[in-house]
């Protein structure tokens, strides 16, 4: 790789995400001494104005209009790879990536480059891994996706929770919830609170869930071990302590820890860690409500004529919380979140064959907006650890999760600086 290039490049940056990621990136390019970094999508004129406006929010405009513009369009791939060539890592902003994101991953393959996104579809992310692992290994870089709120939290914090554990863990229960004050959601401006780009991708990763199967049954056709005890999903289920619901979150975070485990067990021999993740769906008649929107959802997004009036009309369906226009500053910058983690296993010692699980462990990861704040920091903190930390990751490149690629790595100490808090509390025995 040739190291006059630039440090990263955001492409996509004049989208709503990407828009998002280059305002944060104006703050970490000083804090962490990234000298040289630009943006890059198919208009000249937009991405001129975008960095205008971002000088301006940030108050930072010389530095704004010392970043390189790159013209790059998703349909020549002639400029993905010039696009490619002229960074050491590519930020990828463009989703959904299931319809765009395979040319700027064989692009930066083939240029040499390291790559991260923010994808939260499990059949892109294992289709690239079974297309090109072995030639992102050949070509010496690191293809790494999910590097936003899907599924940093999760996946690190399995990493998190076992390197804190003193033990052997055997399974973690993950409890979600997000909170928007009333004050700041009346000042929406009906705006919502989700992006269309986000639904977007959720529409077309349910509608093609049942490619999942298949591809990874290419992709690992070796099982993992039957573990015991074995950790079974559960509905409508409480958290000790809680009073209201919790529903299986059906987002990319469960594929995306599986993952990290069957590539731990098999290529460091490690026991792989047991992983369920549930959202706060709140009071019984509330999480009924929630269940059957859900399965309607489920419906439309199978058949296409449905389908595609989720993609055409993402206001009406969601009942006001996803707009094409976004949501407004004010409404992002409330929306707080937390993951409680809790971790099962043996104390060092133990006979894991013999006995049941003796050892409690129990974590938070927590943060404002994640969609678009605590996203765009994991997203850059993941691209500046490639950059700084390379020689601690595993083996000289391929195609892997959050959890493989930065488990020897500081990244956690980069999300806590930035606000993305991994906290642990005191191991307990289990009565």
């Amino acid at each position: 790789m040739s190291w006059d290039r630039l440090d990263l490049v955001i492409f996509g940056a004049t989208g709503f995400t990407g828009k998002q990621t280059v305002i944060h990136m104006m703050e970490f390019a000083e804090k962490y001494n990234i000298r040289s970094w630009g943006v890059a999508g198919r208009s000249d004129k937009k991405l001129a104005e975008l960095m205008k406006e971002v000088g301006q929010k940030t108050g930072k405009k010389s530095a704004a209009h010392a970043v390189t513009v790159i013209i790059a369009d998703i349909n020549d791939e002639k400029s993905l790879k010039n696009m490619c060539s002229r960074c050491k890592v590519l930020v990828n902003c463009c989703g959904p990536y299931r319809l765009y994101g395979e040319p700027v991953v064989k692009a930066a393959v083939e240029s040499k480059t390291h790559y991260v996104d923010i994808s939260g579809e499990p059949q892109f992310m294992e289709k690239m891994q079974l297309k090109y692992n072995d030639m992102a290994c050949e070509a010496g870089v690191y293809i790494i996706s999910a590097c936003g709120w899907d599924s940093i939290p999760s996946d690190m914090g399995v990493m998190f929770l076992k390197q804190n554990f003193e033990g052997t863990l055997n399974s973690v229960r993950s409890y979600m919830k997000s909170e928007i004050p009333p004050e700041a959601m009346a000042k929406a401006e009906g705006r919502g609170v989700i992006n269309y780009g986000t639904w977007e991708s959720l529409v077309h990763g349910v509608a093609h869930n049942n490619e999942l199967p298949a591809l990874r049954k290419k992709l690992y056709p070796e099982p993992l071990p039957s573990l015991k005890p074995k950790l079974c999903r559960q509905i409508m289920h409480k958290k000790d302590g809680d009073s209201e619901y919790y529903l299986p979150f059906l987002g990319a975070d469960e594929s995306v820890v599986f993952r990290t485990q069957h590539d731990l067990h098999f290529k460091d021999n490690e026991r792989p860690i047991q992983f369920k993740i549930y959202f706060k769906s709140g009071g019984f008649f509330r999480t009924i409500m929630t269940i059957f929107a859900g399965a309607f959802f489920f419906i439309m997004a199978k058949m296409r004529c449905t389908r595609n009036l989720l993609l055409k009309y993402p206001k009406f369906f969601s009942m006001g919380r996803v707009t094409k226009e976004g949501p407004v500053d004010i409404v992002m910058n409330n929306t707080y979140f937390s993951f409680d983690m809790i971790g099962e296993g043996w104390e060092e010692g133990a006979d894991i064959d013999k006995t049941k699980p003796n050892k409690r462990v129990m974590g938070k990861v927590s943060g404002v907006n994640p969609a678009y704040g605590a996203t765009c920091v994991a997203l850059l903190s993941s691209a500046i650890i490639i950059l700084k930390e390379s020689d601690k990751m595993p083996g000289t490149g391929g195609v892997m999760t959050t959890g493989m690629a930065f488990k020897d790595t500081t990244l956690i100490n980069y999300l806590n600086e930035n606000n993305l808090k991994y906290e642990i509390y005191k191991p307990i025995n289990i009565v």
